[in-house]
């Protein structure tokens, strides 16, 4: 059965547990590197069951996540109260090759794309925290509430890099 959009967002929100989004959001680029750290392309290119995700793929799923999320608060701080597209990352994995992306590369990209998208975080007023935009799933977000469930995300799948890499062969 698959997760409802209420169940996502909590699960999502369940990886924070009253730490600071934008603390978290600034970690995780360590964290994946800690993680990456002395891994062979072998390791991080193989499948840890049939239909799970390897390690570069995952990677370059946050990669892409970071380019929807970064475009998605543009959006809002453009124009309070815009659509945002929702997409199919099953769909994206198959058809952007995530299979055969660098886990390395994929990194350095999102590290890149963390980087920009902090730095425009931090100038945010309290106001444009609130703004929102209407998401094709899960209805009005705004920017906190991107920035909240993407620091989940990050957690869900570092974790997951986490538990792949820590595996015996």
């Amino acid at each position: 059965m698959q997760e409802t959009v209420e169940q996502y967002r909590d699960r999502m929100f369940s990886h924070i547990k009253g730490s600071d989004p934008l603390t978290m959001l600034a970690a995780a680029p360590r964290k994946l590197e800690r993680a990456l750290k002395g891994v062979s392309s072998a390791k991080t290119s193989k499948r840890p069951a049939p239909g799970k995700w390897s390690v570069n793929e995952i990677l370059a799923h946050l990669l892409d996540v970071e380019v929807a999320t970064g475009y998605r608060m543009r959006t809002v701080l453009g124009a309070p109260g815009s659509p945002l597209q929702a997409f199919d990352q099953d769909a994206w994995a198959e058809k952007m090759h995530y299979h055969k992306r660098d886990a390395r590369k994929s990194f350095e990209q999102f590290r890149a794309l963390r980087e920009a998208n902090l730095a425009l975080l931090k100038t945010l007023t309290p106001e444009q925290w609130k703004q929102s935009g209407i998401h094709a799933e899960r209805g009005e977000q705004s920017i906190e509430t991107l920035v909240k469930m993407q620091a989940g995300h990050d957690i869900n799948h570092i974790q997951q890099i986490e538990r792949i890499l820590s595996a015996k062969e």
